[in-house]
């Protein structure tokens, strides 16, 4: 026979297990997000570090001290042993290793659209895009390409 208060229980059950299920499932989903955040994350620190290597190892490239044959040294003065030409094709791939990095970072943005993944991606491509930027003014200021 039907009873009321039995009806009742079965429907309470239904429901208190469709809200773990909910919960769970919600869990789940955010679980797979704030891993997936993380990894990325890693990564982006990984390129930013990548980028500013790249950075640093071009300091000391500088046009002025390439030209300028009078240049005044010290005894912690680097060494100038590239010759304009081969400045430029240095500063040129460190141009082009900045543009693959920030490209790098855009990748991890496919089918992931985390907010804070997407901020620190566009960090990483503002900051990459800062350094080639800096590199460029130097190759523009070294005479125009010849063949050596």
């Amino acid at each position: 026979a039907f009873l009321l208060p039995n009806f009742v229980d079965i429907v309470q059950n239904i429901i208190q297990d469709l809200v773990y299920l909910a919960i769970g499932v919600f869990f789940l989903v955010r679980l797979e997000t704030t891993i997936k955040r993380h990894r990325v994350s890693r990564i982006i620190h990984q390129l930013r570090s990548i980028a500013h290597v790249i950075d640093m190892h071009q300091l000391t490239k500088d046009p002025h001290r390439v030209l300028n044959k009078n240049l005044v040294t010290t005894a912690s003065s680097p060494v100038v042993t590239l010759t304009p030409f081969l400045l430029r094709r240095y500063l040129d791939y460190c141009s082009e290793m900045l543009s693959l990095t920030g490209k790098i970072a855009a990748l991890y943005l496919k089918d992931f659209d985390d907010p804070a993944t997407v901020a620190a991606v566009t960090e990483i491509e503002e900051l990459t895009t800062g350094l080639s930027r800096k590199i460029w003014q130097k190759i523009t200021a070294l005479p125009p390409e010849t063949d050596e």
